[in-house]
């Protein structure tokens, strides 16, 4: 679960370093900095905890380090909605991702609780500033968010297993 949770966090980073580094000059840059703020926050949390369980993190953080990358590098190159048509389709995945876990988690694990409860607040945040920024006004979105969920999807299921 924290190895999960750590490697879906360090790919959220690098998703929104690869749209920060393709929307250079867009007056989304600052809203798009906040969430990567948050993320790394996320990312650094994990990587407290990882040790702190006896958890080591994913052996596909280097694979997840290129792909979300490029994820958000080339969901950037269509435009700010597009950029923010993957972030809807990620967070959508991350918040039911974190809704199970804190199900699945009992009353010895309160902090861990506490620490997925207060990021999946953030990342619905997230999905609902990519939707008041026009997400929904991508080019085909409905095929770029449920392309983007099924690979996020795919990641956790790697991820669980490697």
């Amino acid at each position: 679960m924290i190895r999960v949770d750590h490697a879906g966090e360090y790919g959220a980073v690098r998703i929104y370093t690869g749209q920060l580094d393709a929307l250079k000059e867009s007056p989304k840059r600052d809203i798009i900095r906040h969430m990567a703020d948050q993320e790394i926050r996320h990312r650094e949390r994990f990587e407290e905890i990882l040790p702190n369980r006896q958890v080591r993190p994913s052996i596909l953080v280097p694979f997840w380090h290129v792909a979300g990358y490029l994820l958000g590098y080339c969901s950037a190159k269509f435009g700010e909605r597009a950029a923010m048509a993957c972030t809807v389709g990620v967070e959508e995945v991350i918040d039911e991702h974190y809704a199970n876990q804190a199900k699945r988690l009992g009353p010895e694990d309160a902090d861990l609780i506490d620490t997925i409860e207060e990021f999946r607040i953030e990342e619905l945040e997230h999905r609902d500033t990519a939707l008041e920024h026009d997400a929904e006004g991508a080019p085909a979105y409905p095929l770029l968010t449920s392309s983007v969920r099924t690979a996020s999807r795919l990641a956790i299921w790697l991820t669980e297993r490697f």
